[in-house]
């Protein structure tokens, strides 16, 4: 994912380029027909240089079909095929100003990628050809006590389905939204505490309000084992005019061992359910949770248990990645399915990479088998 991340100070000119050619196949037992979808994904922009601080980015992308549309991108109404989201589009991507004080201090004003913490509520999507930002105002500040700030205004999402869907509202949603966190070193890890205050205006009634906490810690041990743990929980409930029965909980743990180049995980992660509303994460980067074949966008309403474990390794240029994925209901003891997901990264030269990638998911109590790949070549500038 090409991407200038939030913690980055603009210090000098540079000209931004990425370009993504990738093939994308999907065999959704659901469908008599498979998907095939050849796209083709360009990003140009231009970053300015810092004058006292000051600077400013802007960004256009452009995503095309090549060789047929053999899918249906949600907008070329081919609902024969399977879902591959990558319409044809055309947008503005990015285009902010930005002050910089001092290393402690930034502002940022205008359309921005805003990605929080793992991206677990909020992301760029960056998976997708068309990825999703936000108008927005972000403001972030480290105290000298070593406690970090951040503060968001969300007024307006441009999500993965493109400005020239022909369906504005699933195009775009206008937000009155308030994102505020604040973490600080504590032993060998980062404690965060964070609460989203989102008001939909265009989906009104899914308003709701997230208050949770995070740690992150590991120890890092180049000659023998180190590891790594996560915990998280948190709170949703109904916001603004969001309906009465949003209430639900988040919970996840992860450890894991690191030995040489591999990595070893394992996790589970539960978004709760009460038989008539899901815990709900709409702004997430939601392709790296819950399997890479996309079950469980959508929390069903009885919740979900993900149970997994994944390994990950370097070989020179290469990177390699298998995951296996159980997925459970949180309420009524429902056994959607099972996943296997691998990949192989290949970057073959200075600013190119390959990528090969694959997800298996077997269905179990509820739904239909699904089996996606993916092969894609990219450079970035």
């Amino acid at each position: 994912i090409a991407a200038e991340t939030s913690s980055k100070t603009a210090s000098e000119a540079k000209l931004l380029f990425d370009a993504r050619l990738r093939i994308e196949t999907v065999d959704d037992a659901a469908f008599i027909e498979d998907a095939k979808a050849n796209t083709f994904r360009v990003r140009l922009g231009y970053r300015t240089a810092a004058h006292d601080g000051w600077s400013a980015l802007i960004e256009v992308e452009h995503t095309s079909h090549l060789f047929g549309e053999d899918f249906n991108s949600t907008a070329n109404g081919n609902v024969a095929y399977p879902v591959v989201v990558d319409p044809d589009n055309t947008e503005l991507n990015q285009a902010y100003i930005q002050y910089a004080p001092s290393e402690a201090t930034k502002f940022m004003l205008g359309r921005q990628r805003v990605i929080v913490d793992n991206q677990r509520f909020f992301g760029n999507v960056g998976w997708r050809q068309n990825e999703q930002t936000f108008d927005a105002l972000n403001v972030e500040h480290r105290f000298n006590n070593g406690l970090n700030f951040r503060y968001s205004y969300l007024d307006r999402v441009q999500r993965i389905f493109g400005d020239e869907h022909p369906n504005q509202n699933l195009a775009r949603w206008q937000l009155n939204t308030h994102l505020l966190s604040l973490n600080h070193a504590v032993g060998l890890g980062t404690l965060t505490g964070y609460a989203h205050f989102i008001d939909n205006q265009t989906l009104p009634l899914s308003s709701h309000q997230n208050i949770g906490v995070r740690y992150v810690a590991k120890r890092d041990n180049k000659d023998a084992l180190g590891w790594l743990a996560s915990a998280e929980y948190a709170k949703q409930s109904d916001y603004a005019n969001g309906i009465n029965a949003i209430d639900a909980d988040y919970l996840l743990l992860e450890c894991g061992l690191v030995w040489r180049a591999n990595t070893f995980k394992a996790g589970w992660e539960q978004l709760s359910g009460n038989g008539s509303y899901g815990f709900a994460t709409p702004f997430a980067t939601l392709h790296i949770f819950n399997g890479w074949a996309d079950r469980f966008l959508t929390t069903p309403v009885n919740g979900l248990q993900d149970s997994y474990l994944s390994w990950n390794r370097k070989f020179g240029k290469l990177t390699a990645n298998v995951a296996w994925h159980d997925y459970q209901s949180d309420r009524l003891n429902i056994h959607y399915g099972q996943e296997w997901n691998a990949s192989l990264g290949w970057a073959f030269a200075p600013k190119w990479n390959a990528l090969l990638k694959l997800a298996d998911y077997q269905a179990d109590d509820i739904g239909f088998d699904v089996r996606k790949t993916w092969l894609s070549v990219e450079y970035v500038y």
